[in-house]
């Protein structure tokens, strides 16, 4: 992440730290290119506005060297601004103020997009706790016995069982299993959880392997 404002840049690295990624800052554009060759990152996220190398400057020199998806970020919102940043090369462009929530989904979309995307494990056949789960069959056995799940319960507990051991926020997972554009009531996610839990805890009121992270989410232990 190239931004030279420290509360965006200390906002948007503790989202997208919180949903597992690992970021590398820097304040200008030239310490920016430094930091990209030699951390060589899955994608960049830039300030169009920088002090001395500009943002459309380094998106050039990046671009040059590596087809590495970039996120723009700029207080301008003119037309010209975003066609020149994409015709030099960004992927996408995101105007100031935005959501983080919205730029930590555009993130993840341009990863899966680009196939770089750092969170599930590829088997089919994934594992945890008292859980086997097979993505291929589409069959889960609990403690041995195959056990009936609905399609969402299905979609959650994979997205769970394919992270398990990390903590997953309630938006990461709501936008996983229901879709970035969900805007319904996200007790919803609540009450999959204890369905979950029905089915897969031993007692689902004193819950070891689907456990609450207080404040913030979820995560499957085991």
């Amino acid at each position: 992440m190239v931004e030279d404002e420290p509360a965006i840049a200390d906002t948007v690295r503790y989202a997208l730290e919180r949903e597992g990624f690992a970021v590398v800052a820097a304040g200008d554009g030239d310490t920016g290119i430094e930091r990209f060759r030699a951390e060589h990152p899955s994608l960049v996220i830039l300030d169009l506005m920088l002090p001395a190398l500009s943002g459309l400057d380094v998106c050039r020199l990046i671009r040059a060297e590596s087809p590495v998806p970039i996120i723009m970020l700029t207080a301008k919102d003119s037309e010209a601004d975003k066609v020149a940043g994409l015709e030099i090369g960004a992927d996408d462009y995101v105007t100031k103020p935005f959501s983080v929530r919205e730029l930590v989904s555009r993130v993840r979309a341009l990863l899966r997009r680009a196939g770089l995307a750092v969170a599930a494990e590829p088997a089919e056949v994934l594992r945890g706790g008292p859980v086997e789960m097979d993505t291929a069959s589409h069959e889960v056995r609990v403690r041995g016995e195959v056990v009936a799940f609905p399609h969402k319960e299905f979609e959650l507990l994979e997205t769970l069982l394919a992270r398990r051991g990390r903590l997953l926020t309630r938006d990461f997972l709501i936008s996983e299993v229901w879709g970035v554009d969900y805007f319904g009531d996200t007790k919803t996610l609540d009450v999959h959880v204890k369905r979950l839990r029905r089915k897969i805890e031993e007692d689902p009121h004193r819950p070891v392997h689907l456990v609450t992270v207080r404040g913030l989410g979820y995560k499957f232990v085991g």
